[in-house]
């Protein structure tokens, strides 16, 4: 009990209870707030996470269909390469020469 005063002791001796609890039960507080911060930092890191996997998710799909792109591309972009190439030499007429030569040369066998 606290020293005597005017003041009635049940009355002191409420308000230092009522004290002590506060100054007893404030490392508690503090601790759980503490916890609690650390619970939502923790999972504010574990969303970034996720959102940089589903960024680099994305942009793994983008590449993969920029390369499939350009392996279904080879073969058409090679055709037309060589149908250029074809187009401005002398071969087509090389090749109607040689045409007309084997069916005359067919005409006369028979």
């Amino acid at each position: 009990m606290a020293t005597p005063t005017p003041v009635n002791g049940q009355i002191t001796d409420s308000v230092t209870q009522a004290n002590v609890e506060v100054l007893g039960s404030s490392p508690a507080m503090g601790m759980g707030a503490i916890y609690q911060s650390l619970g939502h930092s923790t999972g504010i890191m574990f969303e970034n996470g996720v959102s940089s996997q589903q960024q680099l998710n994305i942009a793994a799909q983008a590449a993969t269909n920029q390369g499939v792109i350009q392996i279904y591309s080879v073969n058409t972009m090679a055709g037309a390469t060589a149908a250029s190439k074809i187009a401005q030499s002398d071969t087509p007429d090389t090749m109607m020469s040689l045409l007309t030569a084997l069916k005359a040369t067919q005409g006369a066998v028979s």
